[in-house]
């Protein structure tokens, strides 16, 4: 079996995430994100032959990097915030364990056509769902200057995000904004040279979250895991900024978006989950050097206690 598709994606902290989920080799796991296939190659290495992986992923493209023969693993185009449901199509109550590699693939920036990157020139997609409706271009072009205002502050947390739209509703009201350059040129003026790189990478990323609902996706997956993970199940999730991974944090410390630890009448904790590193994980120098793209990645690990919020 060879490892991840390297020209797709090279899978971050791989033997650190997968170590985290504590592979039985009977059980039953998860990969909410297949991409190029890196964590789940490991986890089948991990797995005996009546073990069992579920592979998500919502692009068409990461179907070719599926082992061939690999009976064990059952793919899944569909984005992971239906995982309650395929969980049940296929005949599963809970689940040993639960992995996201929550980083967008280098595919995906390295693809022009895609419109992931503002480095190349192409058309101003950044679907991952192909079929999905609404591309970064539907969003530039129709949403109101208020809605791309919040969306530039909350998803990709710049301060100057209304002088953005304020320029995004000017240049489209004389021609549509329906490729990258032509975005690039607009919010270019808007940008401090200082961080002009970075900010772009914000802007880009406000518009993926926006237009993949990766937010209100991640916040549905986990919530699902509090109860599709048995007792004693893991949760191990990479994160790539601060949004991510406050909530991913909040849902371990509490089980909820807020972080707030409900108490039974006689102060209790209800949390259903349990951290399992105490500091966050973070990938060392060496593996940042060969692989830049995971300088900001933060793993979290979870592991799901006997006594449920929800008594089961």
């Amino acid at each position: 079996m060879t490892d991840a598709a390297p020209d797709y994606h090279i899978p971050v902290l791989l033997q650190t995430t997968v170590d985290g989920l504590n592979v039985r080799p009977d059980g039953c796991y998860v990969d909410c994100t297949f991409g190029g296939g890196g964590h789940s190659r490991e986890i089948l290495r991990r797995l005996g032959p009546n073990g069992r992986l579920l592979a998500f992923d919502q692009d068409a493209d990461a179907q070719r990097n599926i082992p061939a023969g690999e009976d064990r693993l059952t793919f899944v185009q569909s984005n992971f915030r239906y995982l309650p449901n395929w969980l049940h199509y296929y005949g599963y109550a809970q689940v040993d364990g639960i992995l996201a590699d929550l980083g967008v693939s280098s595919h995906h920036f390295d693809a022009a056509d895609r419109g992931f990157s503002f480095r190349f020139e192409g058309a101003l997609d950044m679907r991952m769902n192909k079929r999905a409706h609404t591309s970064a271009a539907g969003v530039v072009n129709t949403y109101s200057e208020e809605q791309l205002a919040n969306l530039f502050y909350l998803y990709g947390e710049l301060n100057n995000g209304r002088r953005l739209a304020a320029a995004i509703i000017k240049a489209r009201a004389a021609a549509p904004i329906e490729r990258v350059e032509q975005l690039v040129d607009v919010v270019t003026p808007y940008l401090g040279a200082a961080r002009a790189k970075k900010d772009m990478a914000k802007v880009f990323q406000a518009l993926r979250i926006e237009v993949n609902h990766e937010m209100e996706a991640l916040e549905a997956m986990l919530t699902a895991a509090l109860t599709l993970l048995k007792p004693g199940g893991r949760l191990a999730i990479l994160t790539y900024h601060s949004l991510e991974d406050r909530l991913v944090k909040n849902f371990i410390k509490a089980g909820n978006a807020t972080g707030k630890v409900e108490q039974d009448f006689y102060g209790n904790r209800l949390a259903p989950m349990k951290p399992v590193n105490g500091r966050v994980i973070r990938p060392d120098e060496a593996e940042m050097n060969a692989n830049p793209r995971s300088r900001s990645a933060k793993l979290r690990i979870g592991e799901c206690i006997a006594e449920r919020i929800d008594g089961k």
